[in-house]
């Protein structure tokens, strides 16, 4: 039988702690790297929420090992995910200590889901090994990883990623240039900058626009991406259309005004009461409840076909 490579991962916090318990579930032996002593005593009971999130015995997360001192962490690692903040002389900075103290063939990981990569790995003399994983949150509910390739020096490094997510039980795909956002930030970024360019000129309130993706659109997203969508009711309409919609749609390139306001005013959305929309404790729990349960009943059924030989 062959070993599993050791996964390290650098941070606990909201991703990182979600991304070591796929991989323990998956055999790999998995240690987790935390400065904070606050947030890493709260990592066996968070991972224990997956696996009884799961049905799994506890055992896998406590496969899990905590660490509080960097090398040791890292030390034998096949793959070294980091999962820190979004703040680039952060990373820049880490990522030259990971290349001093990591085995020289390991694979160094970003976890950002905007910062190009080839920014972050500026401070690696060996950027053959850097590359993206941008894991979507909750990283063990989503399925979806982005694998970020730098240059074609980095091309081998990508495909041992893309087989060891995918063996892990990801839909890992391949991000063949590196440009702010990849894919899935770009699509849905441009999604929103139509959004509050709508509600800033009055065409409609925040609450219309989440009904109209909810209860239209977007209810199909799941089955249809926007090109086969394309694809299915035809390219010439779809063309027609563009030729009628595109020269009104939002260009600002900057984050829109309107946005911009509210940040000003402390309007930042469930966390202060109101931001696009208003929020009480309740109604925001809400929320939070309803994304939750809906992306453990998908992660359930995904995990049910699996077992059963679906695929």
């Amino acid at each position: 039988m062959t070993t599993k490579p050791k996964i390290s991962v650098v941070g606990a916090g909201l991703t990182g702690h979600g991304i070591a318990y796929l991989f323990a579930r998956a055999g790999h032996p998995v240690a987790v790297y935390e400065p904070e002593p606050a947030v890493l005593r709260t990592l066996p009971a968070r991972l224990e929420a997956i696996a009884d999130l799961f049905g799994d015995h506890r055992g896998v997360a406590r496969r899990v090992e905590a660490a509080t001192d960097l090398a040791f962490c890292v030390g034998n690692a096949g793959l070294v995910v980091e999962a820190g903040p979004e703040t680039v002389p952060l990373k820049q900075a880490l990522f030259a200590e990971l290349e001093r103290i990591t085995p020289a063939d390991a694979i160094l990981a970003s976890n950002t889901s905007a910062i190009p990569i080839s920014v972050i790995a500026e401070t690696v003399r060996d950027k053959a090994r850097v590359v993206g994983t941008h894991f979507w949150n909750p990283p063990h509910l989503v399925p979806l990883v982005e694998v970020v390739q730098i240059a074609d020096e980095n091309l081998p490094a990508v495909e041992w990623v893309i087989g060891l997510l995918r063996a892990a039980g990801r839909h890992p795909v391949h991000v063949r240039k590196d440009i702010p956002g990849f894919i899935g930030n770009r699509l849905q970024h441009a999604l929103k900058r139509e959004a509050i360019a709508m509600v800033a000129a009055g065409v409609c309130d925040a609450e219309t626009i989440d009904d109209v993706v909810k209860f239209g659109f977007g209810s199909r997203m799941g089955v249809l991406g926007p090109m086969e969508q394309s694809d299915l009711v035809g390219l010439d309409l779809t063309r027609n259309i563009h030729e009628t919609l595109m020269p009104s749609l939002d260009n600002t390139p900057h984050p829109h005004p309107y946005l911009v306001r509210k940040v000003e005013e402390g309007k930042l959305g469930m966390k202060t009461g109101e931001g696009f929309r208003k929020w009480t404790p309740e109604t925001a729990e809400a929320v939070h409840k309803r994304l939750r349960d809906t992306l453990v009943a998908i992660a359930r059924a995904r995990k049910e076909r699996t077992e059963s030989g679906g695929g």
